[in-house]
């Protein structure tokens, strides 16, 4: 049945999910695993033992371990939720514990860069399909996820030309039933657009609450005092964790280059309009961008609200 979880099926698609690193997403990956009976056995391993200690406090899984060799044993879904800079490393240690017929993926906002670091790692007979939910908040830690995360938003998986399609439909399946939109494109597209989505808005955001907090003429008491404004927005997306996006910039760096000198030509256009005066242009521009902002409400990406559509209240 469909209902405001996602879809909750009667018999679950695969046998045993483990789902290593246990933050924002791969917590609230095994909540709507558990709620929507994804998965028979639900397995969460973290490299940090306290992470672990308290995914059981929270029931997340059925078991929790910082052994990712052992976690993975007999896994049929494996699901990688951490840092991108990370993969090689967690490939190396999983790979020879994988079985032959494993579906292998990830969550992270960068694709080529994880087929580089995973493919040399994984066995004959196991399947690497990539992918990327694009929903998140700016808090981490398994307290942070929520089984509503991925609900009407969308997941991109980014399956290698020879990928197994069979393989394939049971993962884009299982992002389904977790309540996902899936589309499916090339790691290299996939890439260019997630540089103008969301990287270049992150680092426009981290950059510009730095500048704030580094001008000498605005005390910190006045940043804050007056942050109810559009700096308060910039500071919800710089809030971001730092270490992943630190990963995404430097694997993602060649379409983020690209992407932000086109924003750099942009802007110098933006600042003769102020300069000269030129307030036909701005109304226009301006016109065109708040229709853009329309839109993204529109197709139900966002809504209206003031809090961005995201409630203290929504269920755990």
């Amino acid at each position: 049945m469909s209902d405001t979880w996602g879809l909750k099926l009667a018999d679950p698609l695969f046998e045993k999910l483990t789902v290593i690193g246990c933050g924002l997403i791969g917590s609230s990956l095994l909540r709507v695993a558990r709620r929507n009976n994804l998965a028979r056995q639900l397995v969460a391993a973290d490299v940090s033992p306290a992470v672990c200690v308290r995914v059981r406090e929270l029931g997340l899984a059925d078991h929790a371990t910082s052994d990712l060799a052992v976690a993975v044993a007999g896994a049929d879904l494996v699901i990688l939720c951490v840092p991108v800079g990370a993969n090689e490393s967690v490939g190396r240690t999983i790979g020879p514990a994988l079985a032959p017929g494993t579906i292998v993926s990830d969550v992270g906002s960068v694709k080529g860069a994880v087929v580089a670091a995973l493919s040399p790692h994984m066995p004959a007979g196991v399947h690497l399909i990539p992918a990327h939910p694009v929903a998140g908040t700016e808090h981490s830690g398994p307290d942070a996820g929520f089984a509503t995360l991925f609900l009407n938003r969308w997941c991109i998986l980014t399956p290698p030309v020879d990928a197994d399609e069979s393989a394939v439909k049971k993962l884009s399946d299982f992002w389904t039933a977790a309540g996902s939109n899936v589309e499916t494109m090339t790691s290299e597209h996939h890439d260019l657009v997630l540089a103008i989505t969301s990287h270049v808005p992150h680092l426009i955001a981290y950059n510009i609450v730095g500048t704030a907090a580094d001008l000498e003429v605005v005390t910190q008491s006045e940043v804050i005092k007056f942050s109810a404004g559009g700096f308060r927005d910039f500071t919800r997306i710089a809030a971001s964790d730092p270490t992943m996006w630190r990963d995404v910039f430097l694997n993602n760096k060649d379409a983020v280059l690209e992407i932000l000198g086109r924003f750099t030509e942009d802007l110098s256009a933006l600042q003769r309009m102020i300069r000269w005066g030129d307030g036909d242009g701005l109304f226009t521009l301006f016109t065109r961008t708040r229709n853009i902002r329309r839109s993204i409400i529109e197709s139900g990406q966002e809504t209206a609200a003031p809090d961005f559509g995201r409630h203290q209240s929504d269920p755990q």
